[in-house]
């Protein structure tokens, strides 16, 4: 699935629940909560793990459809500017 499909399917899904999608603060939070919920799996050897790491995907695609931003754009130039990094 590409990046953009994700985001646009995320933001969906949160309109149509009626989930917040105004508040960037709260999200961030949540976005913490759900990165801090796949490390306590993994530390714990949890067969949830994969589930736990969607969650926090599907939050960043989420924030990212929130303020505007092209998430398969950013990673994109991410990558590219990190690999043009010194070794």
């Amino acid at each position: 699935m590409e990046l953009s499909s994700l985001q646009q399917l995320t933001w969906d899904n949160k309109v149509r629940k009626g989930y917040n999608t105004t508040d960037v603060p709260l999200e961030v939070c949540m976005l913490q909560v759900k990165a801090a919920a796949t490390f306590t799996s993994w530390r714990k050897g949890q067969d949830r793990l994969g589930e736990e790491l969607a969650d926090t995907v599907l939050y960043v695609a989420s924030i990212a459809e929130m303020l505007g931003l092209d998430l398969e754009h950013e990673v994109t130039a991410k990558i590219e500017k990190n690999s043009a990094r010194p070794d």
